[in-house]
């Protein structure tokens, strides 16, 4: 088990196996809220590995507008930020009407501590040090809360199948191999079935917004993605929308 306590390692840095005992629910969007680099890129590797994406904010302003203007399924603050403490920060989110859940994540573990975080907005307060696998299960319990109906684990469109906690992918009773980018394609785009997905929203919620949208990593990713789902079958699923994107469907 990984354990961090905000400042340093205390066992092997997570690696891209399952963590005993975790359940993946569907691809989120993170906001790491952490002035501490080491803490900051602990999470936000972790959270990578398990299927997710994760942004950073370094101090508690740009958390502030980051969590204002982006489309995050959950956001994850530390109590003592610079410029812009945590419960302040989360006090003026929740009076803006942002319902986002909200996991305080802090040394501080006195009753007290843990009832102004809940008081100011959050909807969890996890102590450090912390086990990577309870903060995982902590951030996943709180998107099923807020969004029960988008956490369904098997995904169907026409004979292909896609199993989020099993990780497995079958096509007309036939084991795909998918590495993991490519299965964070394929679910976005079986959540979104029957949809046009511009390049921009993949870059959003399969990659992150650190991407130049001009580079080619789409484009490599979806052919990988169709010769594995498409080439040896007779209907082709994945196709691209001229000048619009890709969608997932069985018939176009």
């Amino acid at each position: 088990m990984s354990v961090f306590d905000g400042a340093g390692f205390f066992a092997p840095v997570i690696g891209l196996s399952k963590p005993a005992g975790v359940v993946y629910s569907s691809l989120m969007r993170i906001l790491v809220i952490e002035d501490d680099r080491q803490a900051s890129a602990y999470m936000v590797k972790g959270l990578a590995e398990s299927g997710h994406t994760a942004d950073n904010a370094a101090d508690g302003e740009e958390g502030y507008e980051m969590a204002s203007h982006g489309d995050y399924d959950v956001l994850v603050v530390d109590r003592m930020l610079p410029k812009l403490d945590g419960l302040k920060l989360v006090g003026q989110l929740r009076a803006e009407g942002l319902r986002t859940p909200i996991l305080f994540l802090s040394a501080l573990g006195d009753v007290d501590d843990r009832v102004k975080g809940l008081r100011a907005g959050g909807d969890d307060y996890l102590v450090k040090p912390y086990a990577f696998s309870e903060l995982l299960a902590r951030i996943e319990a709180l998107a099923r809360r807020r969004n029960p109906a988008e956490v369904e684990s098997k995904l169907k469109v026409a004979d292909l199948e896609l199993d989020c906690l099993t990780r497995r992918v079958i096509r007309s009773g036939r084991d795909i191999a998918l590495q993991p980018r490519e299965f964070r394609l394929l679910e976005y785009l079986m959540r979104n079935a029957g949809h046009v997905v511009t390049r921009t929203m993949l870059l959003e919620h399969v990659w992150d917004y650190h991407f130049d949208p001009q580079t080619n990593v789409i484009d490599v990713h979806i052919s990988r993605l169709r010769a594995k789902i498409d080439r040896d079958f007779e209907t082709p699923l994945l196709h691209t929308v001229r000048g619009a994107g890709y969608c997932l469907r069985d018939s176009f």
